[in-house]
């Protein structure tokens, strides 16, 4: 095939405005599928992705197009459009040249269209503006131009509208694509190419999604991955019809997948460059590449105990296709045994706890997520006098620490940072001031507003509020308090941009003056007070009382910071008498007392594990 007849091209979108479905629409104008095979979001392999109307994971179609009495390869990513998956997303723009602005007429353009559109620009794409679900009643066509008008500059009549549910305006799409994406070139005659996925297969092994930039590939050549040195021989290669499709060759230009002998995910890394074994030692590899860490951290536990092998195994088997997931076994007094997990964002911690959950039938019990924070020590790691895993470990001098229970001796720790993350959040403008002080609330810093559109009405006016803001603020309930006081109106998304010098400390809860090291936190020094009072009174009312006072305190650095009581039970031991002396009353009332306090000062209290997941759980 002739390189001036491929058009690679991806579709950017936020979620539910219809992408899916119009990767549908062009599989059937190519006839790449059968109509026996076609079913609705064809693309969308797991039942989990139709339901939610999201693209977790990432499928390329290879179509051919009749235009203009010739035939063009037509290759598309359909790309996830989560912010979780923001770097899979890159490395997939970086594999075409153009992509297709996918907004909905109902809703306009969402923070996430945004973020994707300034990954797309960065790489030089051409970017196709399409307006989508022209056929609903809500649609306001000419006010989402206006909003893309705006946001890219271009004119009126470069904005397609269509409906990929009816198919009006479909083969325009295409047909833009061919005339104004363009398309690949050579840069060296040596094989190169881009892993922009990789997916395993029980019986294949691992198998690469690629994009061949210089040269070609068949099999039983051998190739070399760059970030991890591995060789392997080339088994078989083929392109996505969007079922695997075997062909001799994958020249340059092309996008395709490539089997080899490797058989764990995690030596395939998304971004790597592919190269010849005794490649030349000056051809470059692609740029881009990065080894993503994961961002946010929870614990999950089974409902009970004989189902932790089926959550190991279960895990074992989810990571098998998702390099990003990590995992390592922890142990909670109240929980028993479970597993500390790595996650690149909320959606994702969402997808694997509901995967879990559904074709692992486990009930699960998952703690409030937590991100991870880079400390500094004064002496060296080894200083701490705490077990990191390899992973954990940064260099000689830093750790990354995301359980509470391995946070080292404050007299020890030099410097502590938080993840930080570029948030935009695009609302109508009157939810404006109560939004900025949402944002203030989470330790936001305020970095400007854009407006999408130049109305009249203050009202509908629509801006985006750009800031940064700790990762920790966002993570919990950040989104919830978002479409709340937005009446469900505003989006958001965000990505990491670095980590940032912070005041944490580690908050201590004491029970009976015993140190209770699962129940503590890791929380701003300014909002200790805060936290400790609202945990130590979430206790009073979950501990059960015992026959002496309980004391319930919140210690920072040695100072109680917040502290209640729980008065003991009461038992009348004067009921026996009947008459006589007030004295003997007050004997054995006075020796009762004296029980109390020495019970107080050596007595123990085993908490329930209902007192456990009142603060561990997520809600």
């Amino acid at each position: 095939m002739e390189k001036s007849k491929i058009r690679n091209f991806c579709i950017i979108a936020h979620i539910d405005h219809g992408k899916s479905t119009l990767a549908d629409r062009f599989l059937e104008l190519t006839r790449t599928v059968s109509e026996r095979e076609m079913k609705a979001q064809l693309l969308d392999m797991m039942d989990l992705e139709r339901e939610r109307g999201i693209t977790i994971k990432l499928q390329p179609a290879t179509m051919a197009y009749q235009y203009k009495n010739e035939t063009f390869i037509l290759n598309l990513i359909d790309t996830p459009g989560h912010v979780d998956f923001n770097y899979e997303v890159s490395r997939s723009l970086a594999a075409v040249e153009g992509a297709l602005l996918l907004v909905d007429a109902t809703q306009g353009i969402q923070a996430q269209t945004l973020t994707n559109l300034y990954l797309a620009l960065d790489q030089g794409l051409e970017i196709i503006p399409v307006i989508n679900k022209i056929d609903l009643p809500m649609a306001n066509v000419e006010k989402v131009k206006r909003e893309i008008i705006n946001l890219i500059g271009c004119k009126d009549e470069d904005i397609l509208a269509i409906s990929a549910k009816t198919g009006q305006g479909i083969e325009a799409v295409l047909q833009r694509v061919i005339d104004k994406v363009s398309p690949p070139k050579d840069n060296y005659s040596d094989f190169r190419a881009l892993i922009f996925d990789a997916v395993f297969n029980e019986y294949k092994g691992v198998i690469n999604y690629i994009r061949v930039f210089d040269g070609e590939i068949r099999a039983g050549q051998t190739i070399y991955l760059n970030a991890t040195g591995m060789e392997s021989e080339v088994l078989e290669v083929g392109i996505f019809t969007p079922n695997l499709k075997k062909e001799n060759v994958l020249q340059s230009g092309q996008i395709g997948y490539v089997i080899s002998g490797i058989k764990e995910i995690d030596q395939c890394k998304v971004g790597d460059t592919i190269f010849l074994k005794n490649h030349p030692v000056n051809l470059p590899a692609l740029a881009g590449y990065k080894d993503v860490k994961p961002m946010v951290f929870a614990s999950f536990f089974t409902d009970g105990g004989d189902k932790h092998n089926q959550l190991r195994n279960a895990l074992e088997k989810l990571k098998l296709n998702d390099a990003s997931l990590v995992y390592e076994p922890e142990h909670s007094l109240a929980l028993g045994s479970g597993f500390r997990c790595g996650f690149l964002g909320l959606l994702h911690l969402d997808i694997i706890q509901e995967r879990l959950t559904r074709e692992y039938d486990l009930q699960l019990v998952v703690t409030v997520p937590s991100v991870a924070y880079k400390v500094t020590s004064r002496g060296d790691v080894l200083s701490f006098g705490k077990n990191f895993s390899k992973d954990q470990i940064l260099n000689d001098k830093q750790v990354l620490i995301s359980n509470p229970a391995q946070w080292p001796d404050p007299t020890r720790i030099e410097m502590v940072e938080e993840p930080m993350v570029r948030a935009e959040i695009v609302t109508p403008q009157k939810f404006l001031g109560a939004i900025m002080q949402l944002a203030q609330d989470r330790h936001g810093v305020y970095l400007g507003t854009d407006y999408l559109d130049s109305l009249n009405d203050y009202e509908e006016n629509r801006v985006v509020l750009k800031y940064e803001l700790p990762l920790s603020g966002v993570i919990v309930d950040f989104y919830d308090q978002l479409k709340s006081i937005s009446s469900g109106y505003a989006s958001f998304n965000y990505e990491f941009i670095r980590y940032q010098a912070a005041d944490i400390v580690r908050l201590m809860i004491y029970i009976a003056e015993e140190p209770v090291e699962a129940l503590s936190i890791m929380v701003y020094r300014e909002a200790a007070h805060r936290e400790g009072k609202r945990i130590v009174e979430k206790l009073k009312t979950v501990i059960p009382k015992q026959l002496f006072v309980i004391k319930v305190q919140a210690i920072l650095g040695g100072k109680i910071v917040a502290s209640e009581k729980i008065s003991a039970l009461r038992k009348d031991v004067t009921a026996k008498l009947y008459g006589g002396d007030v004295t003997r009353k007050m004997k054995l009332l006075n020796k009762q007392k004296e029980g109390k306090k020495r019970m107080a000062q050596f007595g123990k209290v085993k908490l329930p594990q209902s007192a456990y997941l009142a603060l561990l759980k997520k809600d």
